[in-house]
């Protein structure tokens, strides 16, 4: 869970930038959309393959 604390004079706008920064950085949004819908294993390895052949093909 991110948590920020205010500092002495630092305004609202950049006490919420930090505290996107540190959510971003847990990586509690991805996780969090992550796991919004339930996906299987083999739904997940095959998902997975697809994007390395791109990841792949790219690159060549």
């Amino acid at each position: 869970m991110a948590r920020v604390v205010l500092r002495p004079n630092e305004s609202q706008e950049q006490l919420l930038r930090r505290f996107r920064k540190s959510v971003v950085k847990d990586g509690t949004l991805s996780t969090l959309r992550r796991k919004r819908w339930f996906i299987s294993k083999s739904e997940l390895r095959r998902i997975e393959k697809k994007k390395a052949i791109r990841r792949n093909m790219r690159n060549d």
